[in-house]
């Protein structure tokens, strides 16, 4: 693969200069654990389908990442190929990360719930040379649908079945001992690491490139801020296929050399119940985690005394949340805000997060800048909301094969597309976005793509999907149609035409509405935020009647 991160070059030099861009790679953290704790744990991981969980130090982790690398180098991946790999949260997942950095290759998690229609853009976009997946995972054939992929896949060498017993086999094909030493060069800390797609609103995935020192950079901030060190336990539970998952509960354990307790799937009394055996101190996930374990407790599951810090991101923390999880778990949230293209870029303190954290998403972390300006680029004064941008060492290479997107200007600031204000403390608050995307406990839904979709029904004459406040996932999705005269749409054949595209079952939305047309300006333009206030609306009626029913 040709890589084209064109925006690291103008800042390589004052970066580095400056102690931001710190030359290391995974490897070297790596190193120093298998010389300072090799007998440490490393990863601990719950499985839904087993009673204990497997337990790795540093010194067997490592035995295994060299096995994986070795076996990945003899199937012919090499410096700057693709690695793809759909896997839940599992030692492996965290071992080809390892194994891919230890080769130069570039590590691509994708996320569980994708299939065929997303896949088959993202592996064919990245040229990924190997692809591994779960046998089977919450019930779905992974195995079924990567093997009906492949014909459409040139590029692919070869599809690993994780729990596999053919040919395919995990165990078989990266796991077997026989493969030659590593001879080649392994990651340069400005050689791209990871690949990451995020959804965007022009109907297709960005990848995202990533280098060493544009992620660590921000990692090494977060640590600082939010004060973690080597006897942190970090629980593992929101994906790691998103960044919040490979960055903060993947990467800054190793870095740490602390331990990571893995949790493939959500379960609120699980976590409790691991959280506890296991000591976890710290976690981060969307506001939905929070509110799934604040309910565990209030029905009589125990807090864990050692479970303190919890950082919040994708969607704003309502306040009462921020208080119900002190007072039910003496759980301290700070809220943050990011991009799969910067990290965390803002992240409210503990000490002030009981304060805060329902009030803004934090002040910027170290090595980042921001600004909020008006419509001709002008900067803002404190409380006004504007177009908010950023800059610094975090920021990422730059879209793969896209750099025309990569929105950024010749003085090195990107425009987030978001709406923002920034308080008289430096504190930075989201309050809208020009992108066009519904945030759906934590996941960012791609309305454009969406919408295509259901345009290709035979019945639909006009669509548009918005998003609805929920109280759980921060909002949902609504998907408002006008039909064509003599014909007939429900949301139950909604679900079939979207399981029939094979795409994520996230993106179907979960309401629908028939309407006779939907809301324009004289000049034809959709005012979608008369739809936004409708599916609020119905929102609102649906809380009311389950709150007088219960």
């Amino acid at each position: 693969m040709n890589f084209d991160p064109i925006l690291l070059a103008p800042r390589m030099a004052p970066m580095k200069a400056a102690g931001l861009w710190r030359d290391q790679t995974i490897n070297t953290f790596m190193a120093r654990a298998l010389e300072d704790c090799p007998d440490k744990p490393a990863i601990v991981a719950y499985r839904q389908d087993a009673e204990a969980p497997e337990r790795l130090s540093y010194r067997e982790l490592d035995r295994r990442v060299e096995r994986i690398a070795r076996n990945l180098a003899a199937l012919g991946v090499g410096h700057a190929d693709v690695v793809t790999f759909q896997l839940p949260n599992s030692w492996e997942f965290i071992a080809l990360a390892l194994a891919c950095a230890r080769i130069g290759a570039v590590a691509n998690p994708v996320m569980p719930i994708f299939r065929q229609h997303e896949l088959n853009f993202m592996l064919n976009f990245g040229e990924s040379k190997v692809f591994i997946v779960p046998k089977t995972f919450r019930g779905f054939d992974y195995e079924a649908m990567a093997r009906e992929m492949l014909p459409g896949l040139p590029h692919l060498r070869r599809m690993v079945v994780l729990g596999g017993d053919g040919d395919d086999g995990f165990e078989r094909v990266l796991m077997k001992d026989s493969a030659a030493p590593l001879s080649g060069p392994g990651l340069a800390p400005d050689d791209v690491l990871l690949l990451m797609y995020t959804s965007g609103t022009t109907g297709e995935p960005k990848a995202v490139m990533h280098t060493s020192n544009t992620l660590f950079s921000n990692l090494h901030a977060y640590i600082e801020i939010m004060q973690l060190g080597a006897q942190d336990v970090v629980l593992g539970a929101s994906p790691m296929a998103h960044l919040t998952g490979y960055g903060y509960l993947a990467m800054i354990p190793l870095i740490l050399n602390s331990t990571t307790v893995l949790l493939d799937v959500w379960d609120a009394r699980r976590a409790l119940q691991i959280a506890r055996a296991e000591s976890v101190t710290f976690s981060m996930a969307s506001s939905a985690f929070v509110a799934d374990m604040c309910l565990a407790v209030e029905n009589g599951e125990p807090p864990s005394p050692t479970f303190t810090k919890f950082n919040c991101a994708g969607a704003p923390i309502p306040p009462v949340l921020i208080e119900r999880a002190w007072r039910a778990m003496g759980l301290r949230i700070s809220s943050a805000w990011g991009m799969t293209e910067c990290g965390a870029v803002t992240v409210t303190e503990p000490a002030r997060a009981l304060e805060k954290s329902g009030v803004s998403d934090g002040r910027p972390l170290p090595g980042i800048e921001l600004k909020v300006v008006d419509a001709n680029g002008a900067e803002l004064p404190v409380g006004e909301t504007g177009a908010l941008k950023i800059r610094g060492a975090s920021l990422f290479g730059g879209y793969l094969k896209r750099p025309q997107l990569n929105a950024t200007t010749g003085d090195g600031w990107f425009d987030t597309g978001d709406l923002a204000f920034i308080d008289a403390e430096g504190y930075l608050r989201i309050n809208g976005r020009s992108k066009d995307l519904v945030i759906r406990g934590g996941e960012n839904l791609p309305v454009m793509e969406i919408e295509n979709l259901l345009y290709g029904h035979p019945a639909i004459m006009a669509c548009a999907v918005v998003g609805y406040p929920d109280k759980r996932l921060g909002e949902r999705a609504c998907a408002f149609v006008s039909l064509k005269p003599g014909t007939h749409f429900s949301l139950e054949e909604m679900r079939a035409w979207f399981e029939e595209r094979q795409v994520a079952r996230q993106y179907c939305p979960e309401r629908l509405e028939i309407v006779d047309a939907l809301p324009a300006t004289p000049s034809g333009k959709l005012q979608k935020f008369k739809l936004r206030e409708i599916a609020r609306q119905f929102a609102e009626l649906e809380e009311m009647g389950r709150e007088r029913q219960a």
